[in-house]
C-alpha cells in the first residue's frame, strides 16, 4: 500500500473559526500518481475539489484538480487553497504562479 502526503485546508474561513469555510484536499507531491488514481482519490475524500500539486516547469506547480466525479481546468477555491499549501511547502513566496489547463495562473498572498 502506497503512502501520500495530503492535507486537509479550509478556505473562506470566517476570522479564525475553526472548521469553517470550504474544505479542500491537496495532495503535495503527486508526481506518482495517474489520473485515474486522482480521481479515486477525490472520490474517496468526497469533498468539493480535490487538488494534485506536480512539479512545472513553466510556473511555480503544476495543479490538477479533481471533483469526486470529474477533472476541471480552473476553480476558484481549490486555486487559493492549492497556493496556500505551495507557499508552505517552499513552492514560492507572496507570488506564485500555478499551472492549470486553464492556463499559468498568477497568485499573490496579502497578510
Amino acid at each position: 500500500m502506497s503512502a501520500y502526503a495530503y492535507r486537509i485546508v479550509n478556505v473562506f474561513t470566517q476570522g479564525r473559526a475553526v472548521l469553517s469555510g470550504n474544505p479542500l484536499c491537496v495532495f503535495e507531491r503527486a508526481q506518482t500518481l495517474d489520473a485515474e488514481r486522482m480521481q479515486a482519490l477525490a472520490l474517496q475524500f468526497n469533498l468539493s475539489e480535490t487538488t494534485f500539486i506536480l512539479p512545472s516547469e513553466r510556473a511555480s506547480a503544476r495543479v490538477r484538480i479533481f471533483t469526486p466525479g470529474y477533472e476541471m481546468p480552473f476553480a476558484g477555491h481549490p486555486t487559493l487553497g492549492t497556493a496556500h499549501v505551495c507557499r508552505a511547502l517552499g513552492l514560492g513566496g507572496d507570488r506564485l504562479t500555478l499551472e492549470m489547463p486553464a492556463g499559468i495562473i498568477p497568485v499573490r498572498a496579502n497578510g
